[in-house]
């Protein structure tokens, strides 16, 4: 799948303890983008934040490590995110989702010997 230029960057904050079906929340989100199409998606784990709760969770080794934040972040074409949105509707009941304009520069991988690592 090709993916140059304008495009939309989706990212939702969700807890690393937050579930579907006993499963976590992100891997549904991120199968969910997957069985839609998009381009790419990938979750990242915050070491600490805050959010509605107002609660600090931290990953420092003298505190609870427990519902630290999680990111999703899924890019493709602006129609293609919005359309996916009303997935998200239905999976989340506490979070965030952003939505920014980006532009896309894509490397593909390159065959051996073509600059690679040596």
């Amino acid at each position: 799948m090709k993916l140059h230029g304008p495009a939309l960057r989706l990212t939702v904050f969700v807890g690393d303890t937050d579930t579907w079906h006993h499963k976590p929340l992100y891997h549904e989100i991120v199968h969910r983008a997957h069985s839609a199409g998009l381009a790419g998606a990938s979750v990242f784990r915050g070491m600490e934040g805050y959010g509605a709760s107002n609660h600090i969770h931290t990953t420092r080794i003298l505190s609870l490590s427990e519902d630290l934040p999680v990111a999703v972040v899924i890019v493709d074409a602006a129609d293609k995110i919005r359309s996916f949105l009303p997935q998200l509707d239905e999976l989340i009941s506490e979070g965030l989702v952003m939505l920014d304009e980006v532009e896309v520069i894509r490397y593909a991988g390159r065959a051996a010997g073509q600059g690679g690592r040596r």
